[in-house]
């Protein structure tokens, strides 16, 4: 697996939302929650849908 490199972070709670290159060259966006043992990354398409799954998300490990 190749190595990001994210620009433009922002932190939403636990969730950190970043933008970065795949191997297309195409931008995506990514959001990722740092809390221990939750696992939760997805990749958008837009920053707008990433920052809202990341004001959505709810964590399951409390």
């Amino acid at each position: 697996m190749t190595r990001r490199r994210f620009r433009d972070l922002v932190r939403l709670g636990p969730v950190q939302v970043g933008t970065s290159y795949d191997q297309r060259g195409r931008e995506q966006h990514t959001a990722a929650c740092t809390a221990p043992r939750c696992g939760f990354s997805a990749d958008y398409t837009s920053r707008a849908a990433a920052e809202l799954a990341a004001r959505t998300h709810r964590c399951p490990v409390r």
